[in-house]
């Protein structure tokens, strides 16, 4: 057995010895609170306490998906709750006392068992752990899953409110509790029953931004990004006007990834972790041909449009983007609205939504039908087809 002050640093270099299955951390500030490394590689917290000559094992959850702060704080939550349960303190209805599962809190289930199980397949499990960490935990994670009910969702929705969050972040809070207790349902998690969210509504969600950009506009912006200090953000503005791809798509665009022969993108990171192939338009093979140039100068890399200083893909283009934005007079224009644009010069060009819909790769023509903004001329056009009497 090994006693020391368990650190986030500390967890993350300590390893189980060779010859041993496991090895056991206990840490120094919460009597039996330990982490566990197992040879495989595995790292798990729990807490070991003896209550009434008996000696209790409560594993609080991956050393991966957890700090020692959280893992300590719900350490000390576990050993209270076994107190509390043998002095006959707490009780949960229809249940039984032997059944100490039945007390479970939020944050307990969200930590120890939604986010490994999401963490598996989903692409953004980090902003569910973030949602989780600094909204949810807060307001609702003390409380057992079993009690909460319609009413503390109504609660947890005004106090985000109040926080001023938007109507779309404060949905998305309650998409993914929705879904926990579905789990939770799903996995016989005692107590936890569907009706909780009974009663319990979205918000109406209208800060939708439109915006798209004209002709001129974009004339103006390409002039702007020439300017700038970045000298790949002209070419990956260009780039994402012509393809109408995600800004992260672009960012991460490898050469392995274009067939110059079939005139193909092939996009297989992305949002809907579905393969997508983009046939390139001449101005988006002439932005290519000239990074391919460019990067046969002055060095070679696997990736189109590399930061020269890392040759790895861009962290962020805010800085270099929001300046030039700037000096095109747009200081409202977001790299997101170059999509928009994409899908608004196609429909307005004649395209059809679901061409439109293929190539921005939407599942769901609806999601498509926002981006199709059809120009004032276009639409005086249209109703000019209606004979004169």
């Amino acid at each position: 057995m090994v006693v020391k002050v368990l650190t986030d640093h500390l967890v993350q270099e300590l390893s189980c010895p060779s010859g041993r299955t496991h090895l056991e951390v206990f840490d120094t500030k919460v009597k039996g609170f330990y982490l566990d490394l197992l040879c495989s590689g595995r790292k798990t917290y729990r807490v070991r306490y003896w209550l009434d000559g008996k000696k209790r094992l409560v594993s609080i959850g991956d050393a991966k998906l957890m700090t020692v702060h959280q893992a300590r704080t719900m350490a000390l939550q576990a050993i209270q709750l076994g107190k509390l349960w043998h002095a006959g303190l707490v009780q949960v209805r229809n249940t039984s006392k032997r059944n100490a599962a039945s007390f479970i809190t939020l944050e307990a289930f969200l930590v120890s068992q939604y986010l490994p199980y999401v963490r598996s397949y989903k692409r953004s499990w980090q902003s569910d752990e973030c949602m989780i960490r600094v909204h949810i935990v807060p307001a609702l994670g003390m409380m057992a899953m079993a009690k909460l009910s319609a009413l503390d969702f109504s609660g947890f929705i005004e106090t985000l409110k109040y926080k001023q969050l938007a109507p779309g972040t404060i949905n998305r809070a309650l998409v993914l509790l929705r879904y926990a207790y579905k789990l939770a349902h799903s996995w016989s998690v005692p107590g936890v029953s569907l009706d909780s969210f009974n009663g319990v509504r979205y918000l109406k969600n209208d800060n939708r931004m439109e915006r798209y950009l004209t002709a001129e506009e974009s004339s103006k912006l390409l002039t702007a990004v020439r300017s700038s200090s970045n000298r790949l953000l002209r070419m990956i503005v260009a780039f994402l006007i012509y393809t109408g791809a995600r800004k992260r798509e672009v960012l991460d665009a490898k050469w392995t990834d274009i067939d110059w022969a079939q005139r193909s993108w092939k996009i297989s990171k992305n949002k809907s972790n579905k393969i997508r192939h983009i046939p390139l338009s001449l101005g988006a093979l002439d932005i290519l041909m000239e990074a391919k140039t460019q990067q046969t100068i002055t060095f070679a890399c696997d990736y189109i449009f590399p930061n020269p200083n890392t040759l790895k893909p861009f962290v962020s283009i805010f800085f270099s983007w929001d300046a030039a934005r700037k000096r095109a007079g747009l200081p409202d224009l977001r790299v997101h609205d170059l999509r928009h644009s994409f899908a608004s010069f196609l429909v307005n060009a004649g395209r059809s939504l679901y061409e439109v819909q293929e190539l921005l790769g939407h599942a769901d023509i609806k999601t498509t039908s926002r981006y199709a903004h059809l120009s004032r001329e276009r639409l005086i056009a249209a109703v000019e087809c209606v004979p004169r009497i």
